[in-house]
């Protein structure tokens, strides 16, 4: 568990009021997503089932149907606003007399787009029934992670792939920065996320195999403090740490912070703020043991019998 957790339903609530301007804002998220179906390229998947996690307003369910024609994409986000966005996100071809007149090919059937709205530690979703979980930038709005990893290889088949993105702890290490400078505790304004190594070591603990991580540093720019304000409003991903300071932040203290962040341009450029990504996919392995500890041994072992050497 985080030892700073979140107030769950404040997360909701704001990450709902900003399903209208979330994907404007979200620079980031838009780019790193696109780079994590760039890794599709390299696999054989003919997956039957994609479940997007956290898909917010469906900045790439869109994406991920026009890759997999075939496959059902469910979109689960705990924000209704956000599922309502993502679940219409692919209008259907024409299918139209006239379309098919003026030579714009057959009818098609329009992708399989369902929305869910779940908690991603509980998804309505049946055991071992879905092909590919993929998560872009979903992970900072969960506070138990190995318990969001068990539940995403619960719903895997065995052979399925996990793939996400997620902040890393360098993240927005300038605004923490200005924060205590301004005299104020980072540690209650801005969440700290997880590192990389943490999150492959609970993946092989949830019952994924070999996972691959890697990360990149993403630098974005800002004319003013009062731009990066906006644009984490627009994301909803304002403070909903549980032990936030209730109540609004004083204006000498809003400007002591957006001092600071000045204070780090270089030679009057603007205000860089850094993001650190992490990407990682692994593959569900076949479990060896039973919830309750039992080992498990399968009849085609038993089958092949004891190895032999000469």
């Amino acid at each position: 568990m985080n030892p700073n957790p979140l107030d769950r339903q404040a997360v909701r609530t704001r990450f709902g009021r900003a399903a209208a301007t979330y994907a404007e804002a979200a620079v980031v998220q838009r780019e790193v997503g696109s780079r994590l179906l760039d890794r599709f390229d390299v696999m054989r998947l003919t997956p039957t089932r994609i479940v997007d996690a956290g898909c917010g307003p469906g900045t790439h369910t869109a994406a991920l149907a026009a890759r997999f024609p075939a496959a059902t994409i469910t979109a689960v986000d705990h924000a209704a606003a956000m599922v309502a966005r993502a679940a219409p996100s692919v209008a259907a071809p024409e299918t139209s007399w006239l379309g098919r007149l003026l030579g714009r090919g057959p009818a098609m059937a329009a992708p399989a787009i369902e929305g869910v709205v779940s908690d991603l530690l509980a998804m309505p979703l049946q055991r071992e029934s879905c092909d590919v979980v993929w998560s872009n930038f979903a992970l900072q709005f969960v506070d138990d992670l190995p318990a969001l990893f068990a539940e995403w290889s619960r719903v895997l088949k065995v052979g399925g792939v996990l793939m996400f993105t997620a902040p890393g702890p360098d993240t927005m290490i300038e605004l923490r920065r200005a924060i205590n400078l301004a005299g104020d505790d980072a540690a209650r304004r801005v969440r700290q996320f997880v590192d990389l190594h943490d999150i492959g070591d609970m993946l092989v603990h949830a019952g994924f195999a070999d996972p691959v991580m890697d990360m990149e540093v993403i630098t974005l720019e800002y004319a003013s403090a009062d731009a990066l304000w906006r644009d984490l409003r627009a994301m909803g991903v304002t403070n909903t740490l549980a032990a936030r300071p209730r109540g609004l932040m004083t204006p000498r203290r809003l400007a002591a912070i957006a001092a600071a962040l000045d204070a780090g341009r270089r030679d009057g450029g603007p205000i860089r703020i850094s993001v650190e990504v992490v990407y990682g996919h692994a593959w569900k392995a076949a479990a060896k043991k039973t919830a309750e500890g039992h080992g498990i041994v399968r009849i085609d072992d038993i089958r092949r019998g004891p190895r032999t050497t000469k």
